[in-house]
């Protein structure tokens, strides 16, 4: 497999590549910087879009595209995580500017096929998102690929507990750092924790806007414990593939506009 890293290519060689192949896809790892229980690193976020965007790149590499996988934006609305130590929150206007201008930017010098993939589930940071890649479509018809997990259709494939709405930094994302950085995880505090199986989607729709009011003082819901390396390896699959489909729909959206 090539290097997929859109950063570790010189500007002359994104010229060129650019100039052979207009449909190179760009994918854009969105995460934030947060507390993620006393087991996994505040970057959690970061690490799952990133490889799910390595992934990605890889599969449409493996079928013959070319795919680049762009630095990461670490920071945005982080309020559920108010209170714990380290947890990085930007305004919402800030978090929309900054992924809208790095998009713009891109399709300003002639990438049409980009896509987001996104670890941090906080509603107000999804509307983020949403707003950013609107704001894209109005300005320069381009639609940004961006399979949103929290919308049924893409959370159906993934593990009960994600469904279940208790997976922040319990089972599901603790498999998954634990198969991208195994090295990262306190192994011997995730393995003493005990499950809080509270559901996070349902005590937002509550009216729940902290952590800490939801009934987590570790900033973790799930069962962390029962995570595996092996259970990460298949979800990063799954998110990798989404990430592929969404672009195929994006760009025969395209297409029909253009015929």
């Amino acid at each position: 497999m090539s290097d997929c890293r859109f950063a570790h290519r010189t500007w002359t060689e994104l010229r060129e590549l650019l100039a052979r192949d207009r449909r190179c896809a760009l994918i854009l790892p969105v995460g934030s910087t947060e507390a993620h229980g006393p087991h996994l690193p505040l970057s959690t976020d970061v690490i799952i879009a990133e490889e799910t965007a390595l992934r990605a790149a890889r599969q449409l590499e493996a079928r013959g595209e070319t795919a680049l996988v762009l630095p990461p934006v670490c920071y945005s609305v982080t309020d559920f995580s108010e209170g714990f130590t380290g947890s990085v929150s930007i305004a919402a206007e800030t978090a929309t500017a900054l992924v809208r201008d790095i998009l713009l930017s891109l399709v300003r010098q002639g990438f049409k096929r980009l896509a987001l993939a996104n670890a941090h589930l906080e509603p107000a940071h999804i509307a983020t998102l949403r707003a950013a890649c609107e704001d894209i479509t109005a300005q320069t018809g381009i639609e940004i690929a961006f399979p949103d997990v929290t919308r049924r259709r893409w959370a159906q494939m993934l593990t009960e507990e994600f469904q279940s709405g208790a997976c922040h930094a319990g089972q599901y994302e603790s498999s998954l750092v634990l198969s991208a950085r195994p090295e990262l995880v306190r192994d011997k505090v995730r393995l003493a924790l005990e499950p809080k199986l509270i559901s996070l989607s349902q005590a937002i729709r509550a009216g729940a806007r902290r952590f800490t009011e939801i009934g987590s003082d570790e900033a973790y819901f799930g069962a962390p414990a029962g995570a595996t390396a092996e259970e990460g390896n298949r979800v990063f699959d799954i998110l990798a593939a989404m990430i592929v489909t969404a672009l195929d729909e994006q760009a025969k959206t395209a297409t029909n506009e253009h015929e």
